[in-house]
């Protein structure tokens, strides 16, 4: 699952590439060189934009909300509530066996003393080897051979964890078996809470409140035994894949005492334990699980809600912009459209706002793709996503333009970006409303004050240019770089067809703020 324990911390940053600033100083002389009255040349600049909210696939539980919840006076039975619906708890036996891959290739350990169903027994000091002869498996130690069995060999100890070197140490057993593609496979065979006290601090900050803690254990407890045995030999693998483990290793005074206060409890529908899906931030709406992976049945306990705390912790997911030059989007998307490409329209999209289904639109072609298939292509956080494409040109004329200006709005908030997590746990947050699908209609800046209209008659000042979804009559908003940071200074709607044209007070460098997105620079002569 993608969660806490699987992050990964990506900057994402908008940039003025050489080209764009050589384009220009090139234009800024050919002004100064131009005769009295000539048209300026122009500076143009493209991108497309993702706005995205939120990281992982936005099923059950949001670790970040889970935290925002316990932050705000929740327990831990009312937090797997509000994400679980219409379930209840109940408890199984906290000992039984589950088995982890832990490796698939060379094998060496340490920590055990008897080989189980043999009269071998091992110096719990001592380093010991597994190797494969045909079938069957041997220990070697110092390369001496101690013996030679039959797979499944199981190595025990008194208690005790066991290391595997190199990786880290486990409680229960070490189960070896020869793997399909050469080596060993280390296997951990473990009772079901001590596995879960290797999960909570490895999926989630150890520091986050003890009733966040406690909806982790059960919410990994419950996926551990329901998922599903993901190969004959073993039930989980011990990352993303099932659920992050790191054993002892990851055990803290914190989440065993989440682990202790939880003891054997686990989700439950209709008298039996359910899948609990977990993921690191909803971006403020989970999604129901048939709007994520297709063709699987809807579930009453899998169904969005809203997740009013997803913002807390400071959480680096909540909102986040991917910005890309128009050329890498259309390569990106060259087999999905025909001609130029010119953006993407989301046609479907869940309970949330993740995306269901969207066009890829081409001048002579569009085509259908899957919020899935544009995560995959453009490897963002989540599939809580909308599109704008934006064009600008700063231009000059000497033809009278009547100018809308409002000298008295406030300054823009800086960009939105992205930073999100890393393998070892950021603490996380909860927080806050959906991005709509409808996101592009929206102004990407609060405008207020008074707006006057003047006419000038000589060296017109302009931004014009596209946009893309088309929704005729929002606003595009022209904002100037000032000593203080930018500032709105004009605005203009935007036509049917998706251009616009907004004459500007000064020369300067500009953008334009439209859809929750801030445009690239482009200087006005």
């Amino acid at each position: 699952m993608t969660s806490l324990g699987s992050t990964r911390f990506l900057v994402h940053a908008l940039r003025v590439t050489v080209a764009a600033l050589l384009a220009c100083a090139f234009s800024s002389a050919a002004l100064l060189a131009a005769p009295a009255g000539a048209a300026a040349a122009p500076t143009s600049a493209s991108r497309f934009y993702i706005n995205g909210a939120g990281f992982g696939h936005g099923i059950g539980m949001s670790q970040y909300g889970a935290a925002g919840f316990a932050q705000h006076g929740f327990t831990y039975q009312q937090i797997l509530q509000r994400y679980y619906s219409t379930t209840t708890l109940a408890k199984v036996n906290p000992n039984r066996n589950v088995t982890v891959l832990l490796h698939a290739g060379a094998a060496t350990f340490r920590g055990a003393l008897r080989v189980k169903g043999t009269a071998v027994t091992l110096s719990p000091r001592t380093n010991y080897g597994v190797i494969t002869v045909g079938s069957m498996l041997r220990i070697i130690s110092h390369g001496r051979t101690i013996g030679t069995f039959e797979a499944p060999l199981t190595v025990t100890g008194n208690g005790k964890p066991l290391t595997l070197v190199g990786q880290g140490h486990y409680l229960g057993a070490f189960v070896f078996r020869p793997a399909s593609t050469g080596g060993v496979m280390t296997i951990n065979a473990v009772g079901l809470d001590n596995y879960v006290r290797g999960v909570v601090a490895a999926e989630m900050p150890a520091s986050w409140p003890a009733q966040a803690l406690d909806a982790q254990a059960v919410a990994a407890r419950t996926y551990a035994i329901t998922a599903g045995s993901v190969a004959a030999d073993f039930d989980v693998y011990d990352d993303t894949r099932s659920q992050m483990y790191e054993g002892v290793n990851a055990e803290t005074a914190t989440s065993n005492a989440a682990v202790a206060a939880t003891a054997g409890q686990v989700v439950e529908y209709n008298g039996a334990p359910v899948v609990t899906y977990f993921f690191a931030s909803s971006g403020g709406y989970t999604e129901s699980v048939q709007n994520v992976w297709y063709g699987i049945a809807p579930e009453a306990w899998l169904h969005g809600e809203a997740d009013p705390y997803d913002d807390s912790y400071n959480n680096p997911y909540y909102r986040w912009t991917n910005p890309y030059s128009v050329a890498t989007a259309a390569r990106k998307l060259r087999k999905y459209y025909a001609g130029t490409f010119e953006g993407l329209n989301v046609l479907q999209a869940g309970v949330s706002p993740r995306v269901v289904q969207a066009q890829v639109v081409g001048s002579e072609g569009s085509h259908t793709v899957t919020g899935a298939q544009l995560q995959q292509l453009f490897g963002t956080l989540s599939t809580y996503m909308s599109f704008s494409t934006l064009t600008e040109t700063g231009s000059q004329s000497s033809t009278p333009v009547a100018a809308s200006t409002a000298p008295s709005m406030p300054a823009a908030p800086p960009p939105t970006t992205t930073t999100p997590t890393t393998t070892t746990p950021a603490p996380p947050v909860t927080g806050g409303s959906g991005l709509g699908a409808s996101a592009a209609t929206a102004n990407a800046t609060s405008a207020t004050g008074t707006t006057t209209t003047t006419t000038t008659t000589s060296s017109d000042l302009s931004i014009q240019g596209t946009v893309y979804p088309v929704q005729q009559g929002a606003t595009v908003v022209a904002q100037l770089d000032e000593a203080s940071g930018w500032a709105n200074v004009a605005s203009a709607e935007v036509t049917a067809v998706g251009t616009y044209v907004i004459p500007v007070p000064s020369a300067g460098t500009y953008r334009v703020a439209y859809g929750g997105v801030n445009g690239p620079n482009v200087s006005v002569p």
